[in-house]
Parts: C-alpha cells; structure tokens; sequence
C-alpha cells in the first residue's frame, strides 16, 4: 500500500533549511549518493554497509519512515547515511549548494508515487525544476537512476530527462531498460515487485560536460 502524501499542500511548501554535510557526516568530503524517496531506507542501509568512503543521503517526504529509518541507522551505527524529511522541490537545491565542486556522484529515484490521475500529474516528484538542481551540482559523468514498476510514470520521468540537455541515457545495446538494479542493492518496493515477478522499469542517465545554465 502506497502512503501518499500531497506535496502541493501548504505545509509541504514550506522550505526546510537541511543541515550541511559537515554536520551529517562524519567524512563529510566523502562522495554523495542521493536517494529520493527513501522510503524504509532498504536500499541505502545495504549500499552504506557496503560502501564505507561513500557517503549516503536518504530524503523522504513521510516524516514517521524518516524517523524509523533514523531509528535503525543509529542502532546499525552507520556514520556515512543520514535520512532527512524534506520536500525535494522545495529544499533540495539549497542544500546541494553546499556541496564540494564535484562532490554528487550520484542520485537515485526509485519507486515514487505515481499519482495516477492526470490532474495530480504535477504532485510527481521529477520535474523540470529538480532536474535542474541535479543537474547544476552534479560532477561530470555522475549518475541519475531511475525505476518504477509504473510504466507510464517510468516513461514520464525519462520524457523529463531526455528532453533535458544535460544528461545521456545510457547505452543498453539496444535494449530500453535495464535488467536490474546496477548498484546490487534493493528497496522495499522492489523485493515485493520482484516477488511477484512483476517487470521493472529502470534507466541509467550519465551527467555529460555540458555546463549548467541558468
């Protein structure tokens, strides 16, 4: 079951000054992976064990999976994964303003709600507007994943990103998705599509060398 939430509403809209990595983090010059809409936290718990000279930031628009998810990073006491509650298109690119020149290797965007109805098509998370933000910190030849069990929504996100200049899809060899998730590590959502057998809609973007314009 999908929890939604509206992030058009009035509280949502308020921006939220996020602390700075060298509050977060321990090694705060580590290199960044972004995931938006962490959700459980799943997929970031295992790359963060993994990983140990990354850092990982987990954002989520449901307070109560922040906390839980907060919860359980202390108890595994992970000092290089932080999960924050915030609005993405909000109080995002402050934040990323923050960071060191070449600093975002990495975002990822899993699963979002896919708000169905053509009416609440501006609720979804991917907008011109965000992209932007990834886009201006992002280093060269960093990396934007996307998935979805939601074809329609899948497509919606890469007609957002292939109709930006600074990204190119990655080459599949002909084919159109990917087989599986690159990074070997999973969310909640996708071991229950998994389970199911259900397909999976996935897309790897590469920053290229454009410079970012205003």
């Amino acid at each position: 079951m999908r929890q939604h939430v509206n992030p058009l509403s009035r509280f949502f809209q308020l921006p939220l000054s996020l602390p700075c990595k060298s509050i977060l983090f321990r090694h705060s010059h580590y290199p960044i992976h972004i995931d938006i809409g962490s959700a459980k936290g799943e997929f970031l718990f295992e790359l963060a064990s993994k990983y140990s000279e990354w850092n990982f930031l987990g954002l989520e628009i449901r307070e109560p999976l922040v906390s839980s998810s907060e919860r359980k990073r202390k108890e595994l006491g992970l000092e290089n994964l932080k999960f924050l509650f915030c609005n993405v298109n909000v109080s995002l690119d402050e934040w990323l303003s923050d960071l060191d020149y070449n600093q975002l290797k990495r975002v990822s965007i899993q699963f979002p709600d896919p708000w169905f109805k053509r009416k609440h098509f501006k609720r979804r998370v991917l907008k011109k507007s965000l992209l932007n933000s990834i886009a201006r910190y992002m280093s060269k030849d960093g990396e934007l994943f996307i998935q979805s069990d939601i074809f329609k929504l899948t497509e919606s996100m890469t007609n957002v990103i292939d109709n930006s200049t600074y990204f190119d899809r990655k080459d599949l060899e002909g084919l159109k998705w990917l087989d599986k998730n690159p990074y070997d590590a999973y969310t909640d959502r996708e071991f229950f599509v998994m389970g199911k057998n259900l397909p999976i809609y996935r897309a790897m973007y590469i920053r290229n060398s454009k410079i970012f314009i205003n």
